[in-house]
C-alpha cells in the first residue's frame, strides 16, 4: 500500500477554512483521486504536542491511501494540478507532501 501524507505546520497568523478543506476541497480530491485508485482518505486535527501545554507542529494531517505509487503518480499526474490549484480557497500555508511505502 501506498500512503500520500499532506500536512500544514501551525504557523501563527496563517488562514486555514476547516470548513471548505473539509466540505470542498477533500470531497474534489476524492472524487478526483477515487477513478485513479484512491481507496481511502481521512484528516486529523493537531492537537498538542509531544509534551502537555505544546502546541501540535503540524495543525492539518491529510492521509490519502492507494495501493501502488503507480496509481499515486497517475491520479497526481492527471489531477494534481487542479487539486493544488484549489489550496488557495482555503489557506495560505504551503502544503508539505510525503508518499510513504507502507511496511506494516
Amino acid at each position: 500500500m501506498t500512503r500520500v501524507i499532506v500536512t500544514y505546520p501551525t504557523t501563527a497568523g496563517a488562514k486555514f477554512d476547516l470548513d471548505y478543506y473539509m466540505s470542498k476541497h477533500m470531497p474534489m480530491v476524492s472524487q478526483k483521486l477515487t477513478p485513479h485508485g484512491l481507496t481511502r482518505w481521512s484528516v486529523s486535527k493537531g492537537v498538542s504536542g509531544g509534551a502537555p501545554g505544546l502546541p501540535a507542529p503540524v495543525s492539518i494531517t491529510a492521509t490519502l491511501e492507494f495501493s501502488s505509487i503507480d496509481q499515486v503518480l497517475a491520479g497526481m499526474g492527471a489531477e494534481g494540478a487542479g487539486i493544488m490549484g484549489d489550496v488557495k480557497n482555503y489557506t495560505d500555508i504551503p502544503p508539505q507532501v510525503q508518499i510513504d511505502e507502507v511496511l506494516k
